[in-house]
């Protein structure tokens, strides 16, 4: 596949509390064929650590 399912574009951005429900997200997206994009953003909002984790589009060949 050449281009993301289910009309996904090429580059995300996942945001939301530090928890199980994000890392969940974030795992699916890599199952799909993304990849990470750097590290990770951190940043307390008072009651919670909030992640932001960019991914890209890059299926491996095969």
């Amino acid at each position: 596949m050449t281009t993301p399912p289910d009309g996904l574009p090429v580059y995300r951005v996942l945001t939301g509390p530090d928890d199980a429900a994000f890392c969940h997200r974030v795992s699916e997206a890599l199952a799909m064929g993304y990849r990470l994009h750097e590290g990770p953003a951190v940043t307390f909002d008072g009651e919670r650590v909030i992640v932001a984790q960019a991914v890209v589009w890059a299926p491996t060949a095969g």
